[in-house]
């Protein structure tokens, strides 16, 4: 060990001055003059604050600078206008929030380079996140439909894959060697149109590792540039066209994508009627035939009795609440009844009409007997031996006013009635109150699942990074790396929570609607805003001459023919519902943003259940196509 230093403290009227080094805890600190302080490294101070960068400019060139200094100003401003921007609709079109936010965003960056010279640049790693964010809220969203949708219409989403993929292969590749475009545009085309940079990262591979040779007048570096003007032209327009395609389609062809989402809902839930177990909504309150009610004691039928005899008496309608002078009387007591006794009452509103003042007595009014709290939960059956027994054989779930709202097993509603019966594993949806639910999911060996507005960062956070990793695990064939991407990756990771969700509501949850809306709407809008700051100067370094004309009519058809062509098919060949052809269709074309619209025009998450299993194969063949684009150009 070193010596130990002793430090003096300076009297008040000492000065530091500058350039004098001090030495505390073993840690040399440079207090810096005036000189020493314009000269100091910048980069070593932003490691300790963030700097804000001084605007020096008067005016709009003012404002376009804060922009670039501030890029989190950039985003939320493009988040505030594209959403006021698409919420406007001209008789009942409209662009959307995404499209609202991709359009500003690359307004404002074109404006910033072209008249100023400024070039946003915003890193990447945020609008990734971003996406992952919407991706993983989607999945949780879809998850308990994905496998049912899988089974009905696998078959049509590969088959809509397989078009949309191939038919945008042939019209950006021989659309460009029709107009005889120098090498490296049809790749970019492809990449542009099809919204997917790897493929960029694929063709630029072949030039690299000697897999292609550019022809003689031409260099590598040349083939690039050609590759990144195509893409930043056909990717900005391919996106917004994309988004007001794909949103529209059911309408193009003449169906109504509310209704036809209602009927792919009522489809794929396979005739349930109740959200599965730690779906967003399975633990919302909503009205019933069960209700409370309050009477005052005056028949004689019911005074001296105790509260468990008039159970026995009476079990369709539990007494959940007695009161007596004013104040509440414990249940766990079992009390007698006496006369002008307040008693609360739950049960069908059918059984209670017998209640008419003839059996108990007069209906009370007292806000104290009517206010008693009632909770939504799930319970898991974890005891064995409850194991075959109908919930007829099991009076304690009706015990304090418990009711039986739902019952699932392996995720599936069944029909329920006093012949249910239980076994180990499934799951009961019970209303009630907040004790005698717990001394049910006690006696079934369960814990009761109750809405929470907490968050489940937890189970987040390991859920996104394992879709993560697998996302990024990457195969390289024949020198051509394939990975499914972490997007398909998290998504999935999504699916899978949720899946495991509905076949037992303790693995982890319950998700709170709001909260999954939030993430699964500002993760992509947020995405699209970043996205756009750094699109916007690369389409103003691809504007000039004859060239851009064609870039645009290519990646515009190769973008909106094929998901037009696959729709089609879907709906007249396979007979899929508008809106599950549809959101083939965008997973086909792997348009988030597309996703977002046909769900906002429908009112529905429905149209997300193909898109996984269409987008993760169009992925991989997307990067193939991008490949082979390039050696044969």
């Amino acid at each position: 060990m070193g010596k130990a230093r002793t430090l003096r403290r300076p009297c008040a009227s000492a000065r530091v001055l500058a350039g004098t080094t001090l030495v505390l805890a073993g840690t040399t600190l440079l207090l810096a003059g005036p000189a020493q302080a314009q000269t100091a490294d910048p980069s070593v101070i932003g490691q300790i604050f963030d700097r804000i960068q001084p605007v020096t400019e008067a005016g709009l060139h003012g404002f376009f600078q804060l922009l670039d200094n501030q890029p989190i100003a950039f985003v939320l401003l493009s988040l505030a206008l594209g959403t006021l921007i698409g919420s406007f609709s001209f008789k009942t079109i409209s662009l959307g929030s995404t499209a609202g936010t991709l359009l500003v965003g690359v307004l404002l960056s074109m404006t910033a380079e072209a008249a100023y010279g400024i070039t946003y640049a915003i890193p990447s790693i945020l609008s990734s996140f971003m996406l992952l964010l919407f991706m993983y809220a989607l999945g949780l969203k879809v998850g308990p439909q994905f496998f049912s949708g899988l089974r009905k219409g696998g078959l049509a989403f590969v088959c809509i894959g397989l078009i949309v993929w191939s038919l945008n292969w042939v019209i950006c590749f021989f659309g460009a060697k029709l107009i005889g475009l120098a090498p490296g545009y049809a790749t970019g085309l492809i990449s542009g149109s099809y919204t997917i940079t790897a493929i960029l990262g694929v063709g630029q591979g072949a030039l690299s590792s000697g897999a292609y040779t550019p022809p003689a007048g031409i260099t590598a570096e040349e083939v690039g540039a050609n590759m990144a003007a195509a893409y930043a032209i056909s990717y900005v327009l391919s996106t917004v066209g994309i988004i007001l395609l794909i949103r529209y389609l059911p309408r193009i062809f003449g169906f109504d994508a509310k209704a036809d989402a209602k009927l792919a809902e009522a489809a794929y839930s396979g005739g349930a009627t109740h959200p599965v177990p730690g779906a967003p909504g399975a633990l919302d309150w909503s009205p019933s035939a069960f209700e409370l009610r309050a009477y005052v004691v005056s028949h004689d039928g019911f005074i001296g009795h105790s509260v468990s005899e008039l159970a026995k008496l009476h079990p369709e309608a539990p007494i959940l609440r007695l009161l007596r002078d004013g104040a509440i009387v414990p249940l766990s007591d079992d009390p007698k009844v006496q006369r002008d006794d307040i008693l609360t009452l739950r049960g069908d509103v059918h059984d209670l009409i017998f209640t008419d003042g003839s059996l108990i007595g007069p209906e009370s009014d007292n806000p104290l007997a009517r206010s008693v709290p009632m909770e939504v939960a799930e319970v898991h059956v974890g005891a064995h031996d409850i194991s075959g027994t109908s919930l007829s054989d099991l009076p304690h779930i009706g015990a304090g006013g418990v009711t039986v709202r739902a019952l699932f097993r392996a995720g599936n509603e069944l029909p329920l009635g006093p012949k249910s019966d239980l076994r180990f594993g499934d799951v009961l949806r019970l209303t009630g109150p907040d004790a005698a639910i717990q001394a049910v999911a006690k006696r079934i060996g369960g814990r009761a699942i109750l809405p929470t507005m907490k968050t489940e960062v937890l189970y987040l956070t390991l859920a996104m990074l394992v879709g993560y990793l697998v996302g990024i695990a990457t195969v390289t064939i024949a020198g051509i790396p394939f990975a499914l991407g972490t997007s398909a990756g998290v998504i999935l990771a999504g699916v899978g929570v949720s899946y495991m969700r509905s076949r037992n509501p303790d693995f982890g949850g319950p998700v709170h609607e709001g909260a999954r809306s939030f993430l699964q709407d500002f993760g992509l809008n947020a995405f699209v805003a970043v996205l756009s700051a750094n699109v916007g100067p690369k389409v103003i370094s691809a504007l000039g001459g004859d060239t851009i004309l064609w870039l645009a009519l290519i990646g515009i058809a190769g973008a909106l023919i094929p998901p037009l062509v696959a729709f089609w098919v879907g709906i007249r060949v396979f007979g899929l519902n508008s809106v599950i052809a549809d959101g083939s269709a965008t997973g086909a074309r792997n348009s988030t943003p597309g996703l977002n619209a046909i769900m906002e025009e429908s009112g529905s998450t429905v149209a997300a259940v193909p898109y996984p299993v269409s987008y993760a194969l169009t992925t991989v063949l997307a990067l193939i196509g991008g490949y082979f684009s390039m050696i044969l150009s």
